[in-house]
């Protein structure tokens, strides 16, 4: 047994770029779920925003602007163009078309709209007729240059106890400060009297009407917010991955979004970090393991092969899930308060 290589992975799964993304989201999701009592079950949708909207305007309609109206805009600035684009522009468009016909509604609307936006979003992604400004089913890729650019670390040697190359390692940083602020953000919006409407709303929202708040213009906001932050999270699988790709924000990463707030915790500042670095922690230590088990015939062939293992490792999140939901549904850090939904 390799355990330098099962410890390897379970650092990776715990502070690397699959961690970051999906805690971003969660935190997104937790804005959204955890704080308001929206049912939002699309939120790859704002991650896939947040990877068009950067990978479009570098590729595709920065070059098309430049040549329509004269400008000569270089890549570096229609790079941070899109960065504004994929956290500002495409989740504000998007959380209003979802928000507005429906979040006067009971919560089920909003669930059922969101998740046929965001698998509209990605069969629009993929139209062949649109080819010249998604990439199809190919995605968008040479839009990272400038990113990787700012790296101080060489591309060629590995860093941080050789977990990471130069790009990642200088991916990882930049991701943890994302984090970091971003939490910071969410801690002070939720102990501000903005969010503890929130809180009302979630609770009781004839309640919060009756003293006077706006609850429609309230769950909009946390619409838009929780929608950036996922938008900030698919940016930086975007970049991660140096391709922006509709099959890459399918329904299932909504799901594992979700996966990681329960687990953590909903209503938790903190929940939806502890939860998505336990989550691909498990994920990428497990398959690990069990592929060396397998290799060195401690598992035998009758029972599960090498190509069983990915398969096998979402059983036992599955597993994991099942017990969690038996014994602590509030998850690690919950209340069960905090999952008591109004969907009046």
């Amino acid at each position: 047994m390799d355990y330098q290589a099962i410890i390897e992975s379970l650092f990776r799964g715990l502070i690397g770029e699959r961690f970051i993304v999906f805690a971003l989201a969660a935190i997104g999701l937790n804005l959204h779920f955890g704080y308001t009592g929206l049912l939002n079950f699309g939120q790859a949708v704002f991650m896939a925003a947040g990877a068009y909207g950067l990978a479009m305007t570098v590729v595709t309609i920065g070059p098309a602007v430049n040549r329509n109206t004269g400008l000569n805009m270089s890549e570096s600035t229609l790079f941070w163009v899109g960065i504004f684009m994929a956290v500002v522009v495409f989740p504000l468009v998007l959380a209003l078309l979802m928000g507005i016909p429906t979040l006067r509604l009971r919560a089920d609307y909003l669930a059922i709209v969101t998740i046929a936006v965001a698998e509209i979003f990605r069969l629009i992604a993929r139209s062949p007729s649109l080819d010249k400004w998604t990439g199809s089913s190919d995605g968008l890729t040479g839009f990272t240059s400038t990113f990787y650019d700012l790296s101080p670390f060489t591309t060629t040697d590995r860093y941080f106890f050789n977990l990471f190359t130069g790009n990642q390692f200088f991916l990882v940083l930049v991701g943890w400060s994302i984090l970091a602020l971003g939490t910071l953000l969410c801690w002070l919006m939720i102990k501000s009297p903005w969010g503890r409407v929130l809180k009302a709303i979630r609770e009781d929202e004839d309640a919060a009407r009756s003293l006077g708040k706006n609850a429609y213009s309230y769950k909009m906001q946390a619409l838009i917010l929780g929608g950036m932050f996922g938008a900030v999270g698919g940016m930086v699988r975007a970049v991660g991955f140096s391709v922006a790709q509709p099959d890459n924000f399918i329904t299932d990463v909504t799901f594992f979004v979700y996966v990681a707030l329960i687990l953590g915790g909903a209503g938790k500042v903190f929940g939806p970090l502890v939860g998505a670095a336990l989550l691909y922690a498990v994920l990428d230590s497990s398959d690990t393991i069990l592929r060396q088990l397998v290799a060195n015939d401690y598992i035998p062939e009758s029972i599960m092969s090498g190509t069983q293992v990915g398969q096998v490792r979402f059983m036992l999140v599955g597993l994991g899930l099942i017990l969690l939901a038996a014994f602590r549904p509030q998850g690690i850090f919950g209340n069960k308060e905090e999952m008591a939904l109004d969907d009046r």
